[in-house]
């Protein structure tokens, strides 16, 4: 289980009498991409929640790192190795960038309270740290030049890597990104592209990724999984997946023998 970073087995949600996710099934191992996929209602954000704490399954069960975290709650899921973002952006939008991501930082700190209150030497050394790592963050995303400015202030795609490089300030093994190129650009998305990739490079992490903008999903996934009203029809390598007659018909309502998915029109 150690080549196992996520693990997701017989996963099933029920919100009343709707099945919003049946028997889903996942395995990450480190460094992988991979897509998670399908049209609007399939289940992905369900996923995700399911993943990351948000929900606890009411089938089956999520590991991350080999431990079972069904029933722990999303700051503990954090600690294992787990981040995510959001589909909607959830920062702190009256705080400093830099703040944002301290506070961020925070979720691996050590100091006591009392050390805070005190101020004392060792609380000082960690408050120290922590501002040397977010800035290296912030570095990276080319964010630093703006540490001082109020999160709200940011243009909307500097305030989606604001909050990939909070998620990246916990320091996880699995990055879950919901959506993070919705709202962006032509230019924002292919510059968020090679983000990811240098981001899984960079900091050894394994991404999991929901995406709607098809020519950023297939273009850097090396696996994708495809849900239909909850249900997984597909899964695999990119070029294989586009071409299945089940995800076609998915995402297009069309039959079996059409062309296959043209990730610049979906």
């Amino acid at each position: 289980m150690s080549d196992v970073v996520l693990l997701a087995k017989n996963v099933t949600m029920r919100f009343g009498g709707l099945t919003a996710l049946n028997d889903f099934n996942l395995e990450l191992k480190p460094r992988e991409l991979v897509g998670l996929i399908g049209p609007n209602g399939a289940g992905k954000t369900t996923a995700f929640n399911a993943l990351s704490g948000v929900y606890a399954p009411t089938e089956g069960t999520v590991s991350v790192g080999g431990e079972v975290v069904n029933g722990r709650r999303p700051n503990e899921i954090s600690r294992l190795g787990l981040a995510r973002t959001f589909q909607n952006i959830r920062l702190f939008k009256k705080l400093s960038v830099l703040d944002n991501v301290r506070l961020a930082c925070h979720a691996k700190g050590k100091s006591e309270l009392w050390q805070a209150l005190l101020l004392t030497a060792e609380h000082e050394r960690r408050e120290a740290e922590m501002e040397k790592r977010a800035f290296e963050l912030l570095d990276f995303m080319e964010l630093s030049g703006r540490a001082d400015e109020e999160a709200a202030s940011l243009p909307y795609g500097m305030q989606r890597r604001l909050e990939i490089v909070r998620a990246l300030a916990t320091g996880p093994k699995v990055l879950c990104l919901d959506e993070p190129a919705a709202g962006m650009n032509a230019t924002e998305t292919a510059a968020l592209m090679k983000l990811i990739h240098a981001i899984r490079e960079k900091f050894g992490v394994a991404v999991l990724l929901i995406e709607h903008d098809m020519r950023l999903v297939m273009g850097i996934s090396e696996r994708l999984v495809v849900l239909d009203h909850g249900v997984t029809i597909a899964q695999g390598k990119p070029e294989a997946v586009r071409k299945d007659p089940k995800v076609i018909e998915a995402y297009l309502g069309v039959e079996e023998g059409h062309a296959p998915l043209d990730p610049e029109k979906a």
